[in-house]
């Protein structure tokens, strides 16, 4: 296998490695319905809830039905966001990627091919014939079977167990919906003090401020009734790719903390100020690749961890993942800008995108990495050491969070219970 992707390999080309590199147990046939019978114009779903007509939809030669109606007929749910939709049925899970043929199955995201991909239209999800004549009565053959002849689907099996409605679930106090979770990442720690840090006060390193702003940010967002977990609370030193881990499938997301400098060689060392926060991404600008050798020089206190992926799979997979996360990234992004810029004295410098940051790179939520100042800039090390801007840095960044947190609600279609 090549060590790196091709560059510029569209999104079709990596969907292809990924299908090929899929166990074969995992490949079942994706061959289309039998040419013998006649596509109708329409299928009926058969249940002990009743029975419904869907319409067929043709979509580039292929024939296609209303996600929506199908899991409205078998008792199931849809929801989509973020370019995917999830199909629940029978209590299995369905993740389709829009445009792209092929679903993941339940929750170790097997790998099914489509005979066409998954599409939005007019408010609306399509999803291949295939998926109801074939993958459904294939995978749960207990329950479901299909009449190509008849374009009949029945659900043979028992009907699901009726649930007790679920108790209502109040909003908190700030809008938001309980349980939501996010990791703080104080950046650096122990052996590794982060920048030099000239301006300073005696003793105190970028570790040290990034600590005491990250404290202070969990006490801000706990008050807001959201669940933080800290990389570390003390002067220790987790793994550099470790770090992103902690923010796993409950968690929405993922902030790093630290403080940008600039080298003695830059002539305009100690004007520049302000602040910018980093997501995953392909820009890499010069500054923003500056950032990245800088904070990735942690790396050499990682000793014997090389978990980068390098195989074909590997980094199709981490592509996947980061344009699913992007956007919500960006939006926490441009958030945190907004909400710092009415605190800090310094430049509004802005959202930039990386690569090469390692501590991005394993990311599995939405991540950013917030450089709250520069502590080669005078003004901005007064902000950064002092207990009023620090107080301040840590309530616009939790402020930030808080709104990112409500307009993820709203993209995601999340509603209190009923």
């Amino acid at each position: 296998r090549p060590r790196d992707p091709p560059a510029g390999a569209p999104l079709m080309l990596a969907l292809t490695l990924l299908l090929l590199s899929a166990p074969a147990r995992q490949r079942p046939s994706a061959t289309p319905l039998c040419p013998c019978a006649a596509v109708p114009t329409a299928i009926f779903i058969v249940t002990p809830r009743g029975q419904s007509r869907l319409p067929i939809v043709e979509v580039g030669g292929a024939p296609m039905i209303q996600a929506g109606a199908l899991a409205t007929s078998l008792g199931g749910r849809l929801a989509v966001a973020d370019g995917w939709a999830d199909l629940v049925v029978a209590t299995l899970d369905f993740r389709f990627l829009l445009d792209a043929p092929f679903v993941l199955r339940g929750p170790g995201g097997i790998l099914l091919p489509l005979a066409a991909p998954a599409v939005a239209r007019e408010q609306d999800i399509l999803l291949p014939l295939q998926f109801v004549a074939e993958l459904l009565p294939g995978i749960l053959r207990e329950r479901y079977s299909y009449d190509a002849v008849a374009g009949r689907f029945t659900e043979t099996g028992p009907p699901p167990l009726v649930r007790a409605p679920p108790r209502q679930v109040p909003r908190l106090p700030n809008g938001l919906l309980p349980g939501h979770v996010v990791v703080v990442d104080p950046g650096h720690g122990a052996e590794d003090p982060g920048n030099p840090a000239p301006f300073f006060p005696r003793g105190l390193k970028e570790k040290h401020i990034t600590l005491q702003i990250g404290l202070l940010l969990r006490t801000e967002l706990e008050k807001q009734g959201i669940t933080v977990r800290m990389t570390r609370v003390a002067d220790t030193r987790p793994k550099l790719r470790d770090r992103a881990r902690l923010c796993s499938d409950d968690c929405d997301l993922f902030v790093s903390l630290h403080v940008d400098a600039l080298p003695k060689s830059r002539r305009d060392r100690a004007s520049v100020s302000g602040f910018h926060t980093l997501i995953i991404g392909e820009e890499n600008t010069e500054d923003a690749d500056r950032v990245a050798r800088m904070e990735n020089e942690a790396l050499r206190y990682d000793r014997g961890d090389a978990d980068v992926p390098t195989d074909a799979l590997g980094f199709v997979l981490r592509d996947l993942q980061m344009n699913e996360h992007l956007r919500e990234s960006a939006a926490a992004g441009a958030l945190v800008q907004e909400h710092l810029a009415r605190v800090h004295p310094g430049e509004n410098r802005g959202v930039r995108q990386t690569n090469r940051l390692a501590v991005l790179n394993t990311a599995r939520r939405p991540a950013i990495l917030v450089e709250m100042g520069f502590s080669t800039n005078r003004s901005d090390s007064r902000v950064l050491t002092s207990t009023a801007g620090q107080r301040a840095l840590a309530k616009a960044l939790a402020a930030a969070v808080v709104d990112y947190l409500k307009g993820y609600e709203r993209r995601a279609g999340l509603v209190a219970t009923p």
